[in-house]
């Protein structure tokens, strides 16, 4: 047997030991994968056989019930079966204050009240029934509610007491009361209950809930570790376009050792995501307002998620946003108390940073850099100004002067890095007649670099001071429409700088574009073609080179952006406005009065004249060797 055949064996030997070894890892992994799947399973069936036994026996402890499901099992009789019809009749209970308390159907909502906001609070489950946020209105201008009197939010807490009750089910007693908190308790026994106590910040948007366990460590086994808190909202529309208002709405939280949130957007009509670890907080988010939750102890463990409702819906919801929180007890005690926070709050940002909870990380203001810039520039000026300055208009025209002013020398730049290239057209025209054929077109163009590179002229000098732009143009973009400073702020014809302004509804959808004529998009949309064109037709050799580069901006663009603005917000399209036409007024003062087109010819043909050879770039150097390489193989061709 030769060398080679001995290789071949050795390495047909290997791939076979090392498929089979992929095999029986990739076997072992569906084993794992259906046990623990087959494991999920019994424990949800073991779940359901004493939720239902507890039913079946409402006498029964936790230990007798688990002795109940043992005895069957080894009899092999059937599961306990629940009887759902039955279970519309108050269940039974093994104190008779709770069976009371689930009993008595009347329901009281206490008011507490402050400056910002109104909330009611419900004996029925001690939950949060009512938020009204005061000074602010839909809309349509009626009153602002987050949770309206429809109680289209629901609180509920479940645990273990001996057997498994949720809170919404019973109805509390009322032990204080004032302007500014309630406590509500749940009695199990004459010296055990569960006390809910809200207290409303004195000047502010935020409710303490104090959960009080006094007495429970008689009822709540010791093996129990968590309760279950399951927050679920219907959240209303309150502004006046469905798609923007969906765009920037999501499902929040954030874990307690990281500074990011993480999202679930309501964009693309919602999901679902598993809480990973300890989380601080957990946020139903609006365009403009958010609820928020925030644990003391943080959340254990939990699920989240919510989706979209229907334009046009009759409800008039906008999401059902959900969340299902673990606590954990720690150390339970005769007498202990777990802390969370309610925050019903207006998404400005000054408001949300000075919680020092991240909570300013719901603004969508971009990312660090982006992000920056309307942090530490555009809001800190936009506020500046407002103090002076009632009308937003104003200050957005005010605003994109200033900013205007900051990027001129890039204007400048850049124009006049144009004009040297449209002023050398007659020399760039001399090299084409020079090297009229397809096949001198590396030479033709090695020629074109040569004159630019000994003009002084950088081709890519138009195009690098635009760079330097874009940030502060996406930081507009994402500013505007999240900025709550122009929320309900009327401009000229529109009724809200926030919104689209419409001046003709069409009564039916048009896809990409919408069922309504917004002025502002449609004007920013002319003003962005006229300065295309204007660009376009003051360089005649660049639009001749390149007729699709010309469509597309000179045409394409501006559509595309006329559609894309119709649905976003009045103040953004307002703001491109302003800046494409100060743009043309600076292009044109350029011209006329600080760039004479004779006289920078005559400068820059004298410079390209010049005996003194210039130093060739790495650019000109390469596309040298390129054009000697075709040059060699049109040679070999030819042989």
């Amino acid at each position: 047997m030769d060398k080679k055949s001995i290789i071949g064996f050795v390495l047909i030997g290997l791939i076979l030991f090392a498929f089979s070894w992929y095999n029986n890892r990739q076997y072992s992994k569906q084993q794992a994968a259906q046990l623990e799947e087959s494991r999920i399973r019994d424990s949800i069936e073991r779940a359901e056989a004493f939720k239902a036994a507890a039913q079946a026996y409402p006498d029964a402890d936790s230990t007798e019930i688990e002795r109940i499901l043992a005895e069957m099992a080894e009899s092999g009789q059937a599961e306990v079966v629940y009887d759902e019809e039955a279970s519309a009749e108050p269940a039974l209970y093994k104190s008779d204050f709770l069976n009371a308390a689930a009993a008595d159907a009347t329901e009281d909502i206490i008011f507490l009240e402050n400056d910002k906001v109104k909330v009611g609070i419900s004996t029925k489950g001690a939950q949060v029934a009512e938020v009204l946020i005061k000074d602010y209105y839909k809309y349509d201008s009626t009153a602002l509610y987050l949770v309206d009197t429809r109680r289209n939010s629901s609180f509920d807490i479940e645990l273990d007491a001996g057997q498994y009750i949720n809170t919404m089910d019973f109805n509390y007693r009322v032990a204080s009361v004032n302007a500014h908190s309630v406590s509500m308790r749940l009695y199990f026994d004459e010296n055990s209950y569960i006390e809910n106590l809200y207290t409303l910040s004195e000047d502010d948007f935020f409710v303490n809930m104090d959960l009080h366990f006094v007495g429970m460590d008689e009822y709540i086994p010791r093996s129990a570790y968590a309760f279950k808190i399951s927050w679920a909202w219907d959240v209303p529309r309150l502004e006046k376009g469905y798609d923007n208002e969906k765009n920037y709405s999501s499902v929040a939280f954030r874990y307690a050792d990281n500074d990011n949130i993480k999202e679930i957007s309501m964009r693309k009509d919602g999901g679902s995501e598993s809480l990973a670890g300890q989380t601080q907080w957990v946020a139903f988010k609006q365009q403009f307002f958010s609820s928020i939750l925030v644990a003391e102890d943080n959340f254990s463990s939990g699920d989240v998620g919510g989706h979209t409702y229907a334009d046009g819906n009759p409800d008039k919801y906008l999401m059902h946003d959900a969340a299902v929180l673990n606590v954990e007890y720690g150390d339970k005690s005769a007498d202990f108390v777990k802390s969370f926070k309610f925050f019903f709050v207006p998404n400005h940002y000054p408001v949300l940073k000075s919680y020092d909870m991240k909570f300013d990380k719901l603004l969508p203001l971009g990312g660090w850099l982006v992000g920056s810039i309307n942090k530490f520039i555009l809001i800190p000026v936009f506020n500046w100004l407002h103090k002076s300055i009632s009308s937003y208009g104003l200050i957005i025209l005010i605003l994109t002067i200033m900013l205007k002013l900051v990027i001129s020398p890039f204007t400048y730049k850049s124009y006049a890095s144009t004009a040297k290239m449209r002023v050398l057209k007659p020399e760039v025209e001399k090299i084409n007649e020079r090297y009229p054929k397809e096949a001198d077109a590396m030479k033709r163009q090695q020629a074109t670099m040569d004159l630019y590179k000994r003009a002084g002229v950088s081709t890519l000098g138009g195009c690098l001071p635009l760079l330097f732009q874009f940030p502060l143009l996406y930081a507009m973009f994402r500013f505007f429409p999240s900025s709550f400073e122009l929320r309900q702020q009327p401009f000229l014809w529109a009724e809200d700088l926030s919104c689209y302004d419409s001046i003709l509804d069409f009564g039916f959808k048009i896809p990409l574009y919408g069922n309504h004529i917004s002025l502002f998009a449609l004007l920013m949309g002319i003003s962005m073609w006229a300065y295309s064109k204007m660009s376009f037709d003051s360089n005649n050799a660049t639009s001749q080179q390149m007729p699709g580069m010309k469509f597309m901006s000179v045409w394409a663009m501006p559509i595309f952006m006329t559609c894309l603005c119709n649905n976003f917000s009045a103040g953004l399209s307002y703001y491109y406005l302003l800046s494409n036409l100060i743009t043309i007024g600076q292009n044109f003062a350029i011209r006329k009065w600080f760039i004479d087109e004779d006289k920078l010819y005559a400068q820059l043909k004298q410079k390209a004249d010049s005996k003194e050879a210039p130093k060739k770039s790495r650019f000109q150097q390469r596309l040298e060797e390129a054009y000697k390489i075709q040059q060699q193989q049109q040679k070999n061709q030819r042989k």
